[in-house]
């Protein structure tokens, strides 16, 4: 690799890091951040018609199972009647803010699903809007940075399980 296109690179995460170690093709996204309502949030209009290929990782919590994840696109809402029934639960409720960074290790804006599945082991449940895209982004566990990469691979490093969670 030319010197240029290292210095280029920005800092591999401990995302990017699970990735390169199962051999897992991606590419590295940094968007700008802005504060909202007293978190960091990042910016995605800069995307236009592409922003839908952006999803958010959304943690919540299933009265029956305790934590579980949703993947949804940044357009989109999570229905939470669809994440219960797909993870077994009655209900599930989107986690306190206060107890997001306890119980997955990332604050608000930077969940990512491989990152909460390979350090918690929690339930990983994909839209399936994801499957006919080649490439999808997520976050790689810093506020304002993603990766890209194919869904089903999303699906294997996460051994996540797709399904309709759309409102």
């Amino acid at each position: 690799m030319s010197k240029k296109k290292k210095a280029q690179q920005l800092a591999k995460t401990l995302v990017e890091k699970i990735l390169d170690q199962h051999k897992i093709s991606y590419r590295q996204a940094e968007f700008p951040t802005h504060e909202a309502h007293g978190v960091a949030q990042m910016d995605t209009s800069i995307l236009a018609d592409q922003a839908h290929l952006v999803y958010k990782t959304l943690v919540c919590d299933g009265n029956k199972t305790g934590p579980v994840v949703g993947v949804v696109p940044i357009t989109a809402h999570l229905s939470m009647k669809k994440l219960a029934k797909m993870s077994d639960n009655k209900k599930c409720e989107l986690l306190p803010l206060k107890q997001l960074a306890a119980t997955t290790g990332y604050v608000h804006g930077a969940n990512t699903p491989i990152g909460i599945y390979h350090s918690h082991k929690l339930p990983i449940y994909l839209d399936s809007s994801m499957e006919t895209e080649p490439e999808v982004a997520v976050s790689s566990g810093v506020v304002g940075r993603s990766i890209y990469l194919a869904p089903d691979d999303l699906k294997t490093i996460c051994h996540g399980k797709f399904g309709d969670l759309l409102e």
